[in-house]
Formats: C-alpha cells, sequence, structure tokens
C-alpha cells in the first residue's frame, strides 16, 4: 500500500511539474510563432496555433529596416561593460571591506549596503542633472555609470559572502610564498570566486538588459539607442507591422536564454554554497 502511494504520489507531482513547464514555456512558443506570421493571422482565427505561412522574412525586416541590428549592438556593448565594471569594481571592494583592517570599514560598507534600498529609478532626475552638466548623455557611458552604481551594492552584498568563506591561511601561505596583495587576488581569490562571478553577471546582464527608463531618458540619438527602446520605435504611428516586432521580441529574448543556460550551474553551485554556509 505505502509503495503504491509513493507511485501515486510521484504521478502527481510529475503531472504538477509538466503543466508547470508547459505554463512556462508557452509565452517563448506564443511569441516565436507570432514572429512568424503576419497581421492577417496574428489578428485573425489562428492567434495561438503555428503560422500558415512561415514568414522568416520578418526577422530580416527588423534587423534591416527596423534596424534591430545596430539595437542588439549596442545592448551588447552597454550589457558587457556594464557587466565587466560592476565585477571587477565589486570584488576589488569586497576584498577591502572584508579582508583589508582599516578606519572606516564597517561604514563604508553600511554606505555601500544603502544602495540596495534605493529604487534604481527613483535617482532618475538627479542623475539625469549630473549626465547634461557632464555633457555625458547620448552616450553608451550615461548607460554604463547609472547601471553599474547601482548594481554594485548588490554585487557586493552577494560577494561578501563569498570571500569571507575562503580560508585566511591560503591567504597567509601565498603571502609568505612572496605574493603581494594583487597576486593574493587574483592567484586565490578570483578562481574561488567563480560561482559568485556567474551569479552577479546573470543580475546584472537581466537588469542593464531590459532596463528602459534610464535607455529612453538618456539616449535621444538612435545610434545610442538600446534593444530595449529600439523595439519601441518599430510601432508605426496608424498601421503597425507586428511580425517583425515579434522577431525583434525573439532577438531581445534570445542572449537573456542563452546567458542563463550557461550560467545556471553556476547560480546552483553558489546557492548550495550559501545554504552549507547557513
Amino acid at each position: 500500500m505505502e509503495t503504491k502511494k509513493i507511485k501515486i504520489g510521484s504521478i502527481i507531482i510529475t503531472i504538477i511539474l509538466v503543466l508547470w513547464a508547459v505554463i512556462q514555456l508557452f509565452p517563448l512558443y506564443w511569441m516565436f510563432t507570432f514572429s512568424l506570421k503576419d497581421n492577417s493571422e496574428i489578428f485573425g482565427a489562428n492567434i495561438i496555433g503555428l503560422p500558415h505561412n512561415w514568414i522568416w522574412e520578418n526577422y530580416t525586416t527588423a534587423l534591416t529596416k527596423g534596424n534591430v541590428a545596430r539595437y542588439f549592438f549596442n545592448s551588447i556593448v552597454v550589457t558587457g561593460l556594464t557587466i565587466a565594471l560592476t565585477t571587477v569594481t565589486a570584488l576589488m571592494a569586497t576584498y577591502a571591506l572584508t579582508r583589508m583592517v582599516w578606519k572606516g570599514r564597517k561604514l563604508a560598507n553600511n554606505i555601500f549596503m544603502l544602495g540596495l534600498t534605493v529604487p534604481i529609478h527613483a535617482a532618475i532626475l538627479p542623475v539625469f542633472i549630473i549626465l547634461r552638466n557632464l555633457r555625458m548623455t547620448n552616450s553608451y557611458q550615461s548607460l554604463i555609470i547609472p547601471y553599474s552604481a547601482f548594481a554594485l551594492a548588490m554585487a557586493i552584498m552577494i560577494s561578501s559572502g563569498f570571500i569571507e568563506s575562503i580560508p585566511k591561511e591560503l591567504e597567509e601561505a601565498a603571502c609568505i610564498d612572496g605574493c603581494g596583495v594583487y597576486g593574493i587576488f587574483g592567484r586565490i581569490i578570483l578562481p574561488l570566486m567563480k560561482p559568485a562571478l556567474a551569479t552577479i553577471s546573470i543580475f546584472v546582464f537581466l537588469q542593464a538588459w531590459n532596463e528602459l527608463m534610464f535607455a529612453v531618458i538618456f539616449i535621444s540619438e538612435s545610434k545610442f539607442r538600446t534593444l530595449s527602446v529600439g523595439i519601441q520605435t518599430l510601432s508605426g504611428s496608424y498601421t503597425t507591422d507586428w511580425g517583425p516586432i515579434g522577431a525583434a521580441l525573439v532577438i531581445a529574448t534570445f542572449p537573456t536564454l542563452v546567458v542563463y543556460s550557461l550560467m545556471s550551474g553556476k547560480i546552483q553551485e553558489s546557492l548550495v554554497m550559501g545554504a552549507v554556509k547557513g
């Protein structure tokens, strides 16, 4: 009887998980099929089904006429440099806050952690005024610097737990062997911080790749627009061809799926390490 109950329970759990997976994957399926249809199918009877005519030209139209290729490149530049700047700055700051002894260390750490309480969009006006006075609007740095600044607190919080879990004896042994601060940081700390780096990279990627308000307000020139803003420009004033917009959405979503699939293992590893330490 107990084995039958276990089998019935596992079957029920499997069915629930399959249904949940279908619910989660359905938007991706719908968006992909949406991108291969014309307006008559999108607003006709074939809303959910596969396209009757697979219009791959929607992708060509989005990349060329819709200038999505340029917007995609801008998003890669902004997001990539934001991830690099945030991770490097956060790791160096965390090492100084957790391993070095200096006056005002706790105060500096508390100031960094205050950044977690400030919503990114609550500072739009002061950030815009600063960037305008510095003549930095309509440039990549007008997005990279604010994105990195607002992601820094979260990155420091994540990396602090990992650095504190590294035995100090490793650093002491490296110091005895003649390593300086930079040698210890580069040879000892960084190789052990890969799960934290993956976690920080994904969070920063999602924030920078999908952010809209800063990109709309700080960028007005087409050549610097990111993908989230550029997709909005594909909508016409009177008529709109929705197929290329769906293609642009697929193009914008694809990097997120790739990044998460490549780094999800590191995130799971970081969560397991955090659970063990807890």
